[in-house]
């Protein structure tokens, strides 16, 4: 029979665990104030988003545009979308307006569970509708939003603040470890794929990306003659990416000067490359992992220049004129709230800790399974997939892109004339000055390159029927063929242009809808 452990041996063992899981608990922990800035700052984001999109709403969401409702029922097995219930442009702008209103509701703070809900069953739709343009950004926010659901945003700097008592500063929970993995998942398996390539393992990934000059933008195009420096860059991103699990282990203001070698880096971006809202969305998501003593420096300095007490009475106007909306106790209700009160107690418990849990697992899984770590069973991917919780994380890796790709589409009028039905101009083969300026946006990029290399070469025929229909209803001549091709630049830096031309499609604007070669 086994022996008991001595008092003294036991009372160490016990200090022991007691402090590993104080240790394990600070690191998991948030601070309200972090997790108010993260709410106004992903509220935000999402409203940006939405502007953004909005530029082409009737191109990427509509009957008129890439991707009509036949093409999507026709090409994704499984649409759960709210914006596949209609392809007019006045449907998609209604549910535009919602779900900004909802995010406003976020950044506010008012009814924030339930506006952070809304948030992301409207952005998953919206992601739902259109693949084609979804980039990392995208499932960052999305994923943002999720574990939002989950904590507790609302409790500092927010209109519901006013129904919670303030007796606690942090909050540690499964949400809160959660969406602390979640960002620093997205660091791990990053540089698991770049250490897959050579190329960033040699310091010339950043030499290559800055050479495709349709990604570059202002500073970007300074610089991408400066090689040395890129170079530089190259190893200390890729430094920061192996060492990024440092920002768990860290504390206080070394997890804080960590975490700001992220955000810094994640700016820079933003000036030098045509990435979307990416860098913003990455930035959001660091925010929870700022310790007190950075909020409490904030508030300090808040409060020294005067601006702390001009907050706080514009909150508090803004509490005194919100609605507060509350459903008043019938009898039989009265009678039975001790049962409801239990019944919200399991609820409590379900939806704070088990139900994150099971999709933490998930998302573990999903990451894991990116790498090709492991395999997912086919009733958890069932469920990443219904959740739209799957990710991979492969920006820029292996390989970057270090090819400039363009497009030229050459089209035949009634009248017999030829014009690039694509960029409204006579036909031109040659480079372009500016790569970056064929296209219109972030989003047609993605599109595009989507389009050329997708497996569904039905894509094809959706983006020349879209090309035939708005040169048609924007002009009197009409056009009867439209050929696309695709332009791709191999040529190394300071090399003189190396065009290789790659015919994607031959349509012709009254036949069928479908015209793959």
């Amino acid at each position: 029979m086994a022996q008991a452990l001595p008092f003294n041996a036991r009372h160490r063992l016990t200090n022991a665990v007691d402090r590993a899981s104080q240790s394990i608990a600070r690191r998991f922990a948030i601070d309200l104030r972090a997790l108010a800035a993260f709410r106004i700052a992903v509220g935000t984001l999402v409203i940006v988003d939405l502007i953004l999109r909005s530029r082409n709403l009737t191109a990427f969401y509509t009957d008129a545009g890439v991707l009509p409702l036949e093409a999507l029922f026709s090409d994704y097995s499984s649409v759960y979308s709210i914006h596949a219930v209609s392809g007019e442009a006045w449907a998609q702008g209604l549910l535009f307006c919602i779900a900004g209103l909802f995010a406003l509701a976020m950044v506010v703070g008012y009814r924030t569970r339930v506006a952070t809900i809304v948030s992301w069953l409207l952005l998953a739709s919206l992601h739902v509708r259109n693949p084609m343009i979804l980039n990392s950004g995208d499932i960052m926010l999305r994923m943002l939003l999720f574990w939002g659901i989950f904590l507790p945003l609302g409790e500092c700097w927010s209109i519901d603040a006013r129904r919670h008592e303030q007796d606690r500063t942090t909050v540690t929970s499964i949400a809160t470890m959660a969406v602390l993995l979640q960002v620093l998942l997205v660091y791990v398996i990053n540089a698991i794929h770049k250490t897959r390539g050579d190329v960033w393992m040699s310091g010339d990934a950043l030499v290559e990306v800055f050479q495709a000059d349709h990604l570059t933008i202002l500073l970007g195009n300074v610089i991408a003659e400066q090689f040395l420096l890129l170079r530089v860059f190259s190893y200390v991103w890729m430094t920061l990416l192996l060492l990024s699990p440092l920002l768990l282990v860290l504390t206080g203001y070394r997890r804080a000067l960590f975490t700001s070698c992220f955000v810094g880096m994640h700016l820079g971006m933003i000036v030098m490359l045509q990435i979307g809202l990416f860098p913003l969305i990455s930035v959001a998501g660091l925010l929870v992992f700022y310790p007190p003593v950075v909020w409490d420096l904030l508030t300090a300095l808040a409060t020294r220049v005067g601006i702390a007490s001009e907050l706080r009475r514009g909150m508090e106007r803004v509490r005194g004129t919100a609605p507060r909306l509350s459903v008043p106790l019938l009898p039989a209700d009265r009678e039975a709230l001790p049962a409801l009160t239990a019944v919200r107690i399991r609820g409590h418990v379900l939806f704070s800790t088990i139900v994150p849990w099971l999709f933490l697992s998930l998302v573990v899984l999903s990451n894991a399974a990116a790498v090709d770590y492991t395999e997912i069973p086919d009733p958890a991917e069932d469920v990443i997939d219904t959740t739209q919780i799957d990710q991979s994380w492969q920006m820029f890796a292996p390989t970057p892109v270090s090819t400039a790709k363009w497009l030229v589409v050459p089209s035949q009028l009634e009248n017999g004339t030829e014009t690039d039905v694509y960029h409204h101009s006579a036909v031109n083969w040659d480079r372009p000055p500016s790569v970056d300026g064929t296209y219109e946006n972030a989003r047609w990029r993605k599109y595009i390159n989507n389009m050329r290399y997708a497996d569904n070469e039905n894509h094809r025929s959706y983006f020349a029927n879209y090309l035939c229909g708005r040169w048609n209803a924007t002009h009197e001549t009409g056009v009867e063929k439209v050929t696309v091709y695709g332009m791709t630049d191999r040529a190394a830096p300071y090399e003189d242009p190396d065009i290789e031309e790659y015919e994607l499609l031959e349509y012709d604007c009254s036949g069928e809808f479908v015209q793959n070669d």
